[in-house]
């Protein structure tokens, strides 16, 4: 089983999961979608969504990991600066500071779970944004569920929610970001980017790659037959 994580492209949207192709929970302001709906017009979230990842990435660069396993997707993770994402001064704990770039989803789907993929996004968006010379990487994490008790799980789950399209607090703050405008339900985190993290992406980037082919050298040894036995 092979996994592997890339910068998120133009011409590989389909690398992302169902769900995260059709979430725009961040890329639109939440009055605009009402409204939209309320006056029975057309509204296409994933032509939505795909727009919006195509105006980030020609006027600012890739704005994503994506994680795939067995060329499937696993799980990906979006950032932006603040000032493209809708959301980002709608909470109480905005805005976002000058100097970061906004993490906004950090999905996995149960196969990239199963292989812990969670902190290799993480990594390798914190990689990408260094070699931008991007100073920090911030978050509104989310904490407690408010889910009414009545409302089907598998049905949220389809849905756009906080729940469903947040990133947990406790997971920002198991891969090292830090509180810095605390709430009770939505605090915002932060992580500062230098280039000890940059150091530390490519040594496991590179350690790897020597694994992996440690281990095809291995698997070919051991599928030669012996030759010249005494």
């Amino acid at each position: 089983m092979s996994t592997s994580v890339t910068s998120l492209a133009l011409d590989g949207l389909d690398k992302l999961s169902s769900h995260a192709r059709r979430c725009v929970f961040w890329e639109i302001d939440p009055a605009a979608v009402r409204a939209a709906r309320e006056g029975g017009n057309f509204y296409d979230p994933e032509f939505e969504k795909e727009a919006w990842l195509s105006m980030v990435m020609l006027q600012w660069g890739s704005c994503g990991q994506v994680a795939l396993v067995d060329d499937k997707p696993a799980g990906c993770a979006l950032y932006a600066p603040p000032s493209m994402v809708p959301r980002a001064d709608l909470f109480p704990t905005s805005p976002v500071s000058a100097d970061a770039v906004l993490l906004t989803t950090m999905r996995l789907e149960p196969i990239g779970d199963e292989h812990g993929l969670g902190s290799t996004l993480i990594q390798a968006a914190v990689g990408d944004l260094v070699r931008r010379g991007v100073r920090a990487l911030e978050a509104f994490g989310i904490r407690g569920d408010e889910t009414p008790s009545d409302v089907p799980s598998a049905t949220a789950a389809r849905e756009c929610s906080p729940q469903e399209c947040m990133i947990s607090a406790d997971f920002l703050e198991d891969v090292g970001f830090e509180v810095v405008a605390p709430h009770h339900r939505f605090p915002r985190l932060r992580l500062e980017l230098d280039r000890d993290h940059l150091w530390k992406a490519d040594v496991e980037a590179a350690l790897d790659r020597l694994l992996e082919a440690a281990s095809l050298s291995v698997l070919d040894l051991g599928q030669r037959s012996p030759v010249g036995a005494c």
